[in-house]
């Protein structure tokens, strides 16, 4: 799966999940480009993957709700690297709560960063990448788009959502030689969940017939594999990374 010369952006890449694809794809040669809210962090992140690996990296303070911050960003991202081969959409939050005690603006702002950043980001990739006549998307669903979750209303529909955008992102731009799929984890090791009490963690372990939780690393694997040259005539699928909790 060797991705070098290829350009490769990730949102939310300066921490948890992004970070570990962001690491993972820079390994397989990639250059990274890094956007996240958190300037700082971003910058940090693409400092270090440079430092180890020696590819290209670039750190871009991004608010992915955000149309004309979304728009600056891609033009930066074509101005600095001259490309865009692989999206990552990646970037999300939780604003969790049953149904009937949220409140609309813990709505808003899941759908705005879970779903709308996806479809923001992917509406100027392809922009680029249908003039290369080739590209690949890969978007961050989850298992909570299949199985629902109590008290994650907001989140389950931003998943599920992302499912649905990606299939006909596939259909449309197929014929340009560029690949939009998905994958959905299920329960990761972040520092998001290292929160969560013992009593939860052992509940959602027990719906896991693999008795393990997964690493970022699980989940950058599935993505490396989408990216890959090997996944070219594969679009519009998701890649359950769950341990088996979601079959």
């Amino acid at each position: 799966m060797e991705l070098s010369g290829q350009v490769a952006f990730i949102t939310g890449g300066a921490r948890g999940i992004g970070r570990a694809i962001a690491e993972d794809l820079a390994k397989r040669g990639a250059q990274i480009a890094i956007g996240d809210l958190n300037a700082e962090e971003a910058g940090a992140a693409a400092g270090a993957i440079k430092n180890a690996l020696g590819v290209k990296t670039q750190a871009y303070a991004l608010n992915v709700a955000n149309p004309e911050d979304v728009e600056k960003t891609f033009e930066a991202i074509k101005n600095d690297f001259g490309r865009l081969d692989i999206l990552i959409n990646n970037a999300g939050i939780t604003r969790d709560g049953l149904l009937i005690r949220m409140k609309p603006e813990d709505w808003d702002m899941v759908i705005n960063v879970n779903l709308k950043s996806v479809f923001l980001c992917s509406k100027e990739a392809v922009k680029i990448m249908s003039r290369q006549r080739s590209g690949r998307v890969v978007s961050i669903a989850s298992v909570v788009a299949f199985m629902g979750n109590p008290g994650q209303v907001n989140y389950s529909a931003s998943k599920a959502g992302i499912v649905g955008l990606t299939k006909t992102i596939a259909k449309e731009y197929a014929a340009r030689g560029i690949t939009v799929n998905a994958v959905a984890p299920g329960f990761i090791t972040t520092a998001m969940t290292d929160k969560l009490t013992e009593d939860v963690k052992n509940q959602m372990m027990s719906a896991i017939p693999a008795g393990k939780f997964g690493t970022p690393g699980d989940v950058a694997n599935a993505v490396a594999f989408f990216c890959s040259p090997g996944a070219g005539y594969i679009t519009g699928q998701v890649i359950h990374v769950n341990g088996g909790m979601y079959m």
